[in-house]
């Protein structure tokens, strides 16, 4: 069979219309796993080994050939929302060009919220598509591609909408600064990257600026990242005179011109200034594709030079295997060489054939993953990777593997089994949407009305296919929230959609305080939902430290004798208590460290008011009279009493007890207990000292120091009570570049005077002490 002249010759395979055989090109193929949550589906008949292989059809390699999934990640303010406005510019998405924080006040388009244009940072992921044509590198024909960007945000706080754009994309574009180069944020997206497979190339961004230093940032990638990387390209002109690059794959220099530098000129002649630059930069560029491809290795072995198409492929091939990153350089506010840039997306970055995507049948849990094929014809397997609420419902973002997605059709939801239909089917651009009738295997895409969760998988009933979770850290802080005057359904309402909304978004009643408490990545990620509180759902609310879980125990034995008497017309109540309260120990076998004991013989108690004694007891241990907090550590050891025959009672002795232990409960010594947290923090060895002096400064006793490679760890006992707002001040004292977990340990005594506040504080809230 004739290959068509549009099909690139890797894909000849294809048409043949059999398995992709293990070639050098399908073993460079990355293999990947796709998430989401594992649930109940409807059963398919037949064994694992039954299943039907599906094959791509030739309409299908025509069209999966030329489509890139790629999102733009990088650390705050590195230039990914600038340079992905560029991209929209020069594919004809957008007639105008508009900045973060333009004059204009019209803001970039892919910053689509009020407040994102306020604070001229991204705070959610936002996806468009375009169209490019480019000249193949290594083809040299011109070839029309449609490209899914995913525009994500740099801040830590809001690292979730990275994590699940990087889980549904089929490689990403890198972006750093040409002055700061490789920060904290770049480190966290590497291991998000690495996490789900994701191929990059790096975009050094920024080279109009004084201090720029290309050479710099690549040798970071390489010692920081740990991975290969080479400039595929060299400056022509520095700073502020940057005016366009050489590409050394073609030989090529490459000069932006015309109104906003919208032609692309090329020209043979490589200017004499950057001449020996470029040869030298060449030579490591082969010299670093050796390292990692076997073909390059084996050319520079026998000392021969490598044409334009064998380093272009051998970058493709290295890319794809997750061994290279291809560097790119440029400016995109200068809107210099962001055209070389697309050109290199679509050349080396990989399509959704040749990421390997599986999912579990689970209908045969104990079988191995199944490799989803982006065939049209293939039973339908789509993943729910992002939720919003849109003026016409929940919008829900979702990236198709397998099979087609049509408008009416009905689909159902792996993890609940439940049948719904997709009255909507729209692709995205920003927050402007384009109705569709249908989408294929391979592409992004959202619809309406469909009620799930973040992370589920549709079929279309022929399958038992589900995918596995996304990652998703757990909150580093909380807060106490509550509306100003009264509450209003409106709060709950926003609470429980961008809980549903953001995974790393939690909100949970405290049973003790019954303050509402919501949990973040940080103080700007939870800033943001109060925020939007108050401009979406006319809410306003104030938030505060939450309170701290502290508790009360004795530290000496005590006796007591006391008898309740009261008498009414009728009936009156009397009940007497005799025994002791002492200290006790954490009990392993019973799982407690209360406890209430009877020694009560020859029936001075009848035996059916002791439950009530015991409850009593238990009922007293729920308030302490010191702090108003529970007790814990406490035995209560029944001796002796008496009863009367009319007017004791269960509610009698139930009252004894209860009043007989806060009678002596002053007499017992109580103190004052606080959570103490194992912390651990881990950051670069250089900010070590810098980390155990802000530990020292919230109480902190030091356990461990452990140094590995390049980082070291710290584990540290620290009250709870000190820990609120660490978050800020370990990424204040790292650079950004540290992090922290934190587990409860144990109760401890707290000092001196901070028990006499609280004590103080309990007793103005009692009633007697208001009048």
């Amino acid at each position: 069979m004739q290959i068509p002249l549009r099909v690139p010759a890797p894909w000849s395979w294809a048409l043949k219309g059999t398995r992709l055989p293990r070639t050098r090109f399908h073993t460079c193929c990355m293999a990947r796993r796709a998430a989401s949550a594992a649930a109940v589906v409807r059963k398919a008949s037949g064994s694992p080994s039954e299943s039907p292989k599906y094959q791509l059809s030739e309409a299908d390699i025509k069209r999966i050939a030329f489509q890139r999934n790629i999102g733009v990640s990088a650390h705050i303010d590195s230039g990914k929302t600038t340079l992905t406005e560029r991209i929209l510019y020069y594919t004809g998405r957008i007639r105008d060009i508009h900045e973060v924080r333009g004059r204009d006040a019209v803001g970039a388009k892919m910053d689509s919220m009020e407040l994102e244009r306020e604070k001229g940072i991204t705070i959610q992921s936002a996806a468009t598509f375009c169209d490019w044509n480019t000249s193949s590198l290594i083809t040299g024909d011109k070839e029309k591609y449609a490209i899914n960007i995913i525009d994500t945000p740099g801040h830590v706080d809001f690292t979730i909408e990275v994590e699940r754009a990087l889980r549904v994309l089929d490689g990403a574009i890198l972006v750093l600064c040409a002055v700061a180069g490789v920060q904290s944020q770049t480190t966290t997206v590497d291991r998000q990257m690495r996490r789900y497979n994701v191929p990059r190339i790096s975009f050094i961004n920024k080279m109009d600026r004084p201090g720029a230093n290309p050479w710099r940032v690549i040798n970071q990638i390489r010692t920081k990242l740990k991975i290969a990387a080479a400039a595929v390209q060299v400056p022509i002109g520095v700073e502020d005179e940057l005016t366009g690059v050489v590409d050394l794959v073609r030989w090529k220099a490459v000069y932006n011109e015309g109104e906003k530098v919208i032609n692309v000129v090329e020209s043979d002649d490589i200017p004499a200034g950057v001449l020996e630059l470029a040869k030298a930069k060449r030579a490591e560029l082969i010299e670093q594709l050796a390292e990692v491809d076997q073909e390059i290795g084996d050319l520079v072995l026998c000392d021969e030079t490598p044409t334009n198409t064998q380093i272009a492929e051998a970058i493709r091939r290295t890319t794809i295997g997750l061994k290279f990153s291809p560097v790119f350089l440029g400016s995109a506010i200068k809107n210099t060489a962001v055209q070389p840039l697309l050109d290199g997306v679509c050349s080396y970055l990989a399509n959704p054939a040749e990421s390997t995507v599986t999912a579990h049948d689970t209908a045969h849990p104990a079988a191995p993953p199944i490799p989803l094929v982006p065939a049209a014809e293939a039973p339908l397997v789509a993943l729910a990777f992002k939720l919003e609420e849109g003026r016409f419902g929940q919008l829900t973002y979702m990236r198709v593997y397998q099979g087609t997605l049509k408008k009416g059709s009905h689909v159902f939801n792996a993890r609940t089994d439940r049948k719904v239909k997709v009255p909507r089917l729209v692709r995205m651009h920003s927050n402007e949407m384009e109705d569709i009738d249908s989408i294929g295997p391979g592409e992004i895409c959202a619809v309406f009305g469909v009620e799930c969760s973040s992370g589920d998988t549709f079929t279309d009933g022929t399958t038992s296919l589900s995918m596995t979770s996304m990652y998703v850290p757990e909150p580093v802080i909380s807060l106490a929230i509550k509306p100003i005057g009264q509450e209003t359904p409106n709060f709950s309402r926003a609470l429980g959609r961008f809980q549903k909304e953001d995974p790393t978004f939690k909100v949970h009643i405290d049973p003790e305080s019954k303050e509402t408490i919501i949990s973040g990545m940080g103080e700007l990620h939870l800033e943001i939902y109060v925020e939007r509180m108050r401009r979406e759902y006319n809410v306003a609310c104030t938030t505060g430290k939450p309170r701290v879980a502290y508790r009360e125990t004795i530290t000496q034995r005590a006796n007591f004798h006391f008898t309740h008497k009261k008498q009414t017309g009728g009936a009156g109540q009397f009940a007497r208590v005799i025994g002791y309260v002492e200290p006790m120990e954490f009990d392993p076998e019973v799982g407690r460290d209360t406890q209430f004991e009877s020694l009560i013989m020859g029936g001075a108690i009848p035996s059916n008011y002791i439950p009530a004694c015991e409850k009593g007891f238990f009922e007293a241990l729920e308030k302490g009279s010191l702090s108003g907090n529970p007790t814990v550590g406490c035995r209560m050891v029944l001796q002796d009493g008496s009863y009367h025959i009319v007017d004791s009672s269960e509610l009698a002795f139930r009252i004894a007890t209860i009043s007989a232990f806060r009678e002596i409960y002053t007499q017992t010594r109580p103190i004052i207990l606080e959570p103490i947290m194992t912390v651990e923090v881990v950051a670069p060895s250089e900010f070590q000292s810098a980390v155990i002096g802000s530990l020292n400064q919230r109480r902190g006793t030091i356990l461990d120091s452990e140094v590995r490679d390049e980082e070291f760890v710290c584990t540290a006992e620290v009250p709870l009570n000190d820990m609120f707002g660490y978050s800020s001040q370990l990424r204040g004292v790292t650079q950004g570049k540290g992090e922290f977990s934190m587990e409860y340990k144990t109760h401890m005594p707290v000092l001196p005077n901070v028990q006499k506040e609280l004590a103080e504080a309990y007793r103005k809230t009692l009633p007697q002490a208001k009048k």
